[in-house]
């Protein structure tokens, strides 16, 4: 029994302080929670026809307003709402691949850093001392061909946070 709850124990502990490297044999450093490799790919954000209030710093692709979307917990006059990032003269696109399996209302998604949360999303990042580090391309819009709606990416060519709508690439710094 005291191996088992050993075990048990150093399981939670190693979960509960996890790092995850996709693309990559590990981390760059203690203070990264999640980070991709350096292929030219990105993070394909969950196309949503409507979205319910949520919490500051999720992104969705709105199907509605085919665009790529942040909530703002401080957004109209502190109620939170949805901003778009990736507004421009020509409307995106939605992607025609459909999502697999029916959500889940109950159900949360994955969660990296903690054994539990509060919070709803289908990618959870639970840590109050490690970040994300989001795919890097250089020139995405040269080099990313066959993008869809709701990739995200940092370019590293211009520095600053790329996301497509599935027609426009739009850069934050």
């Amino acid at each position: 029994m005291k191996i088992f709850l050993t075990v048990f124990s150093f399981g939670v502990c190693t979960l509960t302080s996890a790092q995850v490297a996709i693309g990559k044999k590990s981390v760059t450093n203690a203070s990264v929670l999640l980070e991709f490799g350096d292929e030219n790919k990105g993070i394909i954000l969950p196309q949503v026809l409507s979205s319910k209030s949520s919490i500051g710093g999720t992104f969705i692709y709105s199907a509605k307003d085919r665009s790529v979307q942040v909530w703002e917990g401080r957004a109209n006059s502190g109620n939170g709402g949805w901003t778009d990032l990736t507004k421009n003269e020509t409307s995106g696109i939605n992607h025609n691949f459909i999502n697999s399996g029916h959500d889940v209302a109950s159900a949360k998604g994955a969660i990296i850093g903690n054994s539990s949360t509060n919070k709803d999303g289908v990618l959870i990042l639970e840590s109050s001392l490690r970040a994300l580090v989001l795919p890097g391309v250089s020139s995405p819009n040269l080099n990313m061909k066959g993008a869809v709606a709701g990739t995200m990416v940092y370019d590293r060519e211009s520095d600053t946070l790329a996301l497509y709508d599935g027609v426009n690439w739009s850069y934050w710094k």
